[in-house]
């Protein structure tokens, strides 16, 4: 089975390759899906013939576009913007915008094919599309920023609409600059309807939109821990980044009794022998400049330069930074620590590699597009709202919520027959893809060829 796997996985890769050369981010993302789901579309004569998995990798369209814009000092500035709208067969485009010096067109087809099955993950009707742009929003005066989301939507705006497509927010691309967005987008064509989700309460966004990815993640890690009889209590958490995902999820793992020992930036990691209190999670959070390379002492946190959360010896490891930060050697380090369970905060941030040695060592792992699928989810719960012209309150959107990440969670139990370690639990890294390709699979051979 392992070699007619690698055969088929071969073939298909050289074709996908020979379209997308050079797009590694893209291939990787691609190739890992393939691995999963090849001998399932082979299995069936109908989902071979109708060439599924190859029409899913290739996106509908992709949109390129320039974005010009003047700086505070005048200047005119150049960025280059993209919408990558993957597939409409289970509702709407749907996915965020990122604004980051590192997006490029092939980033933005790793993130968009992802979303795909993520989407379909959560049972909502709702297709998938990322854009983004390579703007650093850092150190920009807010009248750059909101002259900048003014061009961008400018371009963008004209490819979506709330029953089309639908962005929200991302790396770089918070509630205000939603809200902006949203603005720009309302003028532009004198509609309101909701266009984008994750905009500010004001503007018609969601209760609980902010704390969804990182609460949802917390959620889905539970579902997994009590199929293994065990709660977060106790439980040495690593979490890497300090940003919306990894600070939401660290305050609902604390408040359910969990000890959360790592938060990390691009120049190290803060550790917590004894697990961060609440205030010492809020310094952390703050902290900027050389400052926070020097932790009052009174906190019981200390900062290791260029070290990685995943060399502290956790129970349970959720990064939630971003693609690829996990190499092999942080595998090994949480292989021989005693590490339990990986979930991804992240969108694909364990290398191949790395996902290779954290099975071999008996780590069980949920992807991303399982595991933080909370804020997807409650963008779909945004647009229900929106197009109801109505409301909900935090506790209604946190129960739903709840809901579709255990939801999530059951459906890829379903497929324990098929995708399980060899231990007999679940495969949630294969269980995730073929859930979410058999649903978009079915849903194009209905849907014909178009």
């Amino acid at each position: 089975m392992k070699d007619r796997t690698e055969t088929l996985l071969s073939g298909f890769m050289d074709q996908i390759t020979a379209r997308h050369a050079g797009e590694d981010e893209f291939l990787q993302a691609v190739e890992e899906v393939a691995r999963d789901v090849l001998n399932v579309e082979k299995a069936n004569s109908v989902f071979t013939q109708a060439r599924v998995l190859e029409r899913l990798a290739e996106p509908d369209r992709v949109i390129s576009f320039r974005v010009t814009w003047r700086d505070d000092a005048g200047c005119v500035q150049i960025n280059r913007g993209w919408r990558v709208q993957q597939t409409n067969l289970l509702g709407p485009y749907k996915g965020g915008i990122r604004w980051d010096p590192t997006v490029t067109a092939s980033v933005l087809k790793f993130l968009a094919f992802e979303q795909s099955l993520k989407n379909a993950l959560t049972g909502l009707p709702l297709g998938a599309a990322k854009g983004g742009a390579d703007f650093e929003p850092a150190g920009r005066s807010q009248g750059e920023i909101e002259r900048f989301a003014a061009a961008f939507m400018a371009e963008l705006g004209q490819h979506i609409g709330p029953e089309y497509d639908v962005p929200a927010g991302d790396i770089g691309v918070g509630a205000p600059a939603v809200g902006l967005m949203t603005r720009a987008w309302t003028r532009q064509t004198r509609r309101w309807g909701g266009a984008l989700t994750g905009k500010p309460l004001a503007l018609g966004g969601s209760a609980m939109r902010a704390e969804a990815t990182g609460y949802g993640l917390i959620y889905f890690l539970q579902a997994m821990l009590a199929e293994d009889n065990k709660t977060l209590k106790d439980k040495r958490i690593a979490l890497s980044g300090r940003g919306n995902v990894s600070s939401h999820a660290a305050r609902k793992a604390l408040a359910l009794g969990a000890k959360i020992i790592t938060l990390s930036g691009r120049a190290g990691t803060w550790y917590a022998p004894d697990g961060v209190s609440s205030e010492a999670l809020d310094w952390v959070l703050d902290a900027s400049g050389d400052a926070a390379q020097d932790p009052p002492k009174d906190l019981g946190i200390c900062f290791h330069a260029q070290k990685t959360p995943w060399h502290f010896e956790p129970d349970i490891a959720l990064p939630c930074a971003t693609q690829n930060e996990v190499q092999i050697e942080d595998a090994r380090a949480l292989g021989d620590s005693g590490c339990g369970y990986l979930a991804e905060g992240a969108n694909m941030p364990v290398t191949a590699e790395a996902q290779a040695h954290l099975a071999k060592s008996g780590i069980v792992q949920a992807p991303g597009k399982a595991a933080n699928a909370g804020g997807v989810a409650v963008s779909g719960l945004e647009m229900q709202q929106n197009a109801a012209f109505t409301f909900w309150e935090a506790e209604k959107v946190d129960r739903k919520l709840r809901n579709v990440m255990c939801g999530i969670h059951s459906l890829l139990k379903r497929e324990r027959a098929s995708c399980c370690t060899a231990s007999g639990g679940i495969d949630y890294r294969r269980a995730a893809n073929v859930a979410g390709y058999r649903r978009l699979a079915e849903a194009m051979i209905v849907g014909g060829v178009l």
